[in-house]
């Protein structure tokens, strides 16, 4: 498997993580709900969904069906009106900073270079930012960054972009990261790319990854469950496991398998879609 996009070529890493074994993040009957009296709006209803050390999940629903507002919860940056996340078992009650987070923009600030803008999460964390950009130094070949790093984010690509948004979330040190539809803005050919370079990240950095997509190709090709969700009030409508062998390869997509599980999540999605 090709190990990173077109640029600069990073170390070849096998998409082969450790099997899945306790559960890491878990969600139970959460419900959120914005707004209140006539005027409220029920984003999410009785969600219950779990993540396994070193899995990759993935969430697919209908447009507005609450899955940005799951990471809100998730990462403290909204409060559930009902039920409870756990991390590792712990209740979580809006803590902020216990996950890696990173929003379906690259959020990359302007007037930084590409290295201070992947260690500024530490630096806003009061980390050591002398040993945040040593550590980053040494990743950015396996980020296909080598040689940016005194760029500026307006002189690189939408992928480069989102690999130096990736990086920046993973100095951070979080065992669980939720990445938001990281790749719906690329084009095609360097969104394929970027699905077989972010394997290679997971299987190099042992990550659980929680990841929401439209796409229910990209789901099924990176996933080992994906989770698909109700229109709003945002529920989950159904939980698939993804049979696939690793490392994912593109030949895949024509087989039996791959074509079953997406059938089986596309019938749910038209489904749900139909009953709207």
């Amino acid at each position: 498997m090709t190990s990173s996009p077109s640029g600069n070529r990073a170390e070849r890493i096998v998409d082969s993580p450790p099997a899945p074994s306790g559960c890491v993040l878990e969600m139970r009957g959460v419900c959120k709900v914005f707004g209140e009296g006539p005027g409220a709006v029920s984003a999410l209803e009785s969600l219950s969904m779990k993540a396994f050390d070193g899995e990759f999940v993935t969430i697919i629903g209908p447009s507005g069906c609450g899955k940005s507002t799951i990471f809100n919860v998730v990462s403290g940056l909204e409060m559930a009106n009902g039920g409870e996340v756990l991390l590792r078992g712990e209740r979580l009650a809006g803590q902020t900073g216990v996950v890696g987070y990173m929003p379906q923009r690259d959020l990359l600030l302007p007037w930084r270079t590409i290295l201070n803008n992947v260690v500024l999460g530490v630096e806003l964390r009061g980390g050591d930012k002398h040993a945040a950009r040593a550590e980053a130094l040494e990743l950015f070949p396996q980020f296909g960054l080598e040689g940016f790093e005194s760029r500026y984010p307006a002189e690189l690509s939408g992928g480069m972009r989102q690999r130096a948004a990736l990086l920046r979330t993973i100095l951070t040190g979080h065992d669980v990261m939720l990445l938001d539809e990281p790749f719906g803005a690329l084009d095609a050919l360097t969104r394929l790319e970027m699905q077989e370079w972010l394997l290679s990240i997971w299987g190099r950095f042992r990550k659980t990854i929680v990841f929401i997509t439209h796409d229910v190709e990209e789901a099924v090709f990176l996933s080992d469950r994906v989770y698909v969700m109700t229109r709003r009030p945002g529920t989950v409508k159904l939980e698939s496991k993804i049979d696939l062998p690793r490392p994912r390869t593109r030949e895949m997509i024509v087989e039996g398998e791959f074509v079953r599980a997406k059938h089986e999540l596309l019938s749910a999605l038209l489904e749900e879609s139909a009953s709207s």
